[in-house]
């Protein structure tokens, strides 16, 4: 019996993971043909698609699955779709505000499903401003202190040779439009993130990647609250558990609140 356990433990933890993964693959695939649609199919000539290819290799979305979201972002073929940048905003439970930012090919779906979600944990969906005024829109981009280096032999992949730490901020220092730098562990290797305004996230981003040699592991848009809730216990609990539920629906991209964790 005891053998059987811990089968059943195992699969239980494979089949979240599996869960898991595929969620992950499905929004880094948005994400592509959504980059591919707003700024073409080339990523030597789209930054933003160039950063999400790179992102979805590093979390094992296959080769032929990237090029088939382009390709729907672009038009090609049969397949063609187009997505829409949404966000929606309202109340969750212990009265926390919530802002949610989705993709999606059906806005009447998705806020429907919003609208379903909000009172499910307890809260309500909002009109239009009525929590995004306490929140600051920035830009924040996640670095790894470390570069690429050309593998020796044909066909080698790239090696990441990692670079002091200390140095990578005082590089960093010198871009013009970044407001903080933070240290932070990016995946498993040391780095840094920093904080950019809103307007300036782009031209930060691609400061860094022509002037520095250092990876750029993300670059997205962050909404940071004014002023924050503490909740503790059980009204905690409830509250994570709302957040998650959102995080879970395949057409949310960010969620953002007001909780002080």
């Amino acid at each position: 019996m005891s053998g059987h356990s811990k089968w059943s433990t195992i699969k239980h933890k494979k089949e979240a993971n599996d869960a898991k993964r595929s969620k992950e693959f499905s929004k880094v695939s948005t994400l592509i043909t959504h980059a591919a649609k707003v700024g073409g199919g080339d990523p030597e000539m789209n930054p933003t698609l160039r950063l999400y290819i790179d992102k979805a290799k590093s979390i094992g979305f296959p080769i032929n699955n990237i090029e088939k979201a382009i390709s729907k972002g672009t038009g090609e073929g049969s397949d063609g779709v187009e997505f829409h940048e949404v966000s929606y905003e309202g109340f969750g439970p212990g009265n926390i505000a919530i802002i949610i930012d989705c993709l999606t090919d059906n806005t009447n779906r998705t806020i429907s499903e919003m609208r379903n979600l909000f009172e499910e944990v307890g809260g309500g969906l909002g009109d239009s401003g009525s929590v995004s005024w306490n929140f600051d829109v920035k830009g924040r981009i996640d670095i790894k202190a470390g570069h690429k280096e050309k593998g020796e032999k044909y066909g080698e992949d790239d090696r990441f040779i990692e670079d002091d730490l200390d140095q990578v901020m005082m590089d960093l220092m010198d871009i013009e439009g970044i407001l903080d730098i933070q240290e932070e562990m990016v995946g498993d290797v040391k780095g840094v993130y920093v904080i950019t305004e809103f307007k300036d996230l782009a031209k930060v981003r691609d400061s860094i990647s022509e002037k520095l040699p250092y990876v750029i592991d993300d670059a997205y848009i962050i909404k940071i609250a004014k002023n924050k809730k503490r909740l503790e216990g059980e009204k905690l609990e409830k509250v994570l558990n709302a957040l998650e539920k959102f995080e879970d629906h395949d057409d949310v991209q960010n969620v953002w609140s007001d909780l002080e964790v």
